[in-house]
C-alpha cells in the first residue's frame, strides 16, 4: 500500500528570486507564474487526487487552484474545493522578510543558513527556526497521510525551503544537508510513502512525463515491489 505525495511550488512572483518574500501579504503570480502554474496544471490534470492541499499565501493558492481548475476541465476526479493548511506556509523568516537575497547574503547568519541550517533562528518575534518549520511540514505530511490512508494520492502546494525539509526528511538526511536540494517554481516533486520507508520518485520535476508515475498494483497476492516488499512498488519513469 503505497500513499502518493505530489509536492509542487508555486508559480513566479515579482519577487521570487532577488527578494525573500516569505509571508508578504498579498504576493500573486506574476504573469510569467500564472502561465507556469497553468502549464503544470495541465500535465498533471490527468492524475486523481484525493484532495489539494496548499500554504495559505496567495502564490500557493493561485497555483493549488490551477490545478483544481485542470482537473475538472479534464473531468478528472478532484475535491470540490482546496483544503488550506498553514503548516505548508513559507517559513517564517522574521526581520529578513521582504528584504533583497544580496543584502542579506553580507550578513553573518547566511552562512550559518548555508552551512549549518539546524542552528538557524531567523531574527525578530516572528523569526522561526528551519528546524520547527521542518517538523511543523513532516508532522502535517503524515496527518495527511494518515487521513487520506493508504493507495491515496494527493497534493501539496508549498515553498521551496518547505519542500526541501519534507525532501530531506524522505531522504533520512540531516537537516543540514536541504540544501543540497532544489525545488524551482512551478516545479512537481513526488514521494511515496510506504509502510517501510518513504521513496522519492521525482524530485524537482520542470517537464517530464507524468505517464506510469502512479505506484502500480501488486500483482496477485505477495506481488513484487521494490526488495520483494509490495509497499514498496513504484510506478515507472522518474
Amino acid at each position: 500500500m503505497v500513499t502518493t505525495l505530489l509536492l509542487i511550488r508555486h508559480g513566479l512572483t515579482k519577487l521570487t528570486g532577488p527578494v525573500l518574500a516569505g509571508w508578504t501579504p498579498d504576493l500573486h503570480l506574476d504573469e510569467r507564474g500564472r502561465a507556469q502554474a497553468e502549464a503544470l496544471a495541465t500535465r498533471i490534470a490527468t492524475i486523481p487526487l484525493a484532495a489539494i492541499v496548499s500554504s495559505p499565501l496567495d502564490r500557493c493558492l493561485e497555483t493549488a487552484e490551477a490545478v483544481a481548475s485542470a482537473a475538472r476541465a479534464a473531468g478528472t476526479p478532484a475535491p470540490e474545493k482546496l483544503d488550506i493548511d498553514e503548516r505548508f506556509g513559507e517559513v517564517h523568516y522574521g526581520d529578513w522578510t521582504g528584504r533583497p537575497l544580496a543584502e542579506l547574503a553580507k550578513d553573518p547568519l547566511w552562512q550559518v543558513v548555508q552551512a549549518h541550517p539546524s542552528a538557524v533562528r531567523f531574527p525578530g518575534e516572528q523569526g522561526e527556526t528551519l528546524s520547527g518549520a521542518q517538523h511543523r511540514a513532516v508532522t502535517a505530511v503524515r496527518e495527511w497521510n494518515a487521513r487520506l490512508g493508504p493507495e491515496a494520492t494527493y497534493l501539496v502546494c508549498s515553498h521551496g525551503d518547505i519542500i526541501k525539509a519534507i525532501v530531506a526528511d524522505a531522504l533520512g538526511l540531516h537537516l543540514d544537508q536541504f540544501q543540497r536540494i532544489h525545488a524551482d517554481p512551478a516545479s512537481l516533486t513526488v514521494l511515496n510513502y510506504t509502510s517501510l520507508r518513504p521513496f522519492v520518485v521525482r524530485l524537482n520535476d520542470t517537464g517530464g512525463d507524468v505517464t506510469g508515475l502512479l505506484p502500480k498494483p501488486a500483482a496477485g497476492d505477495g506481488g513484487g515491489g521494490v526488495g520483494g516488499d509490495s509497499d514498496a512498488a513504484v510506478g515507472g519513469g522518474a
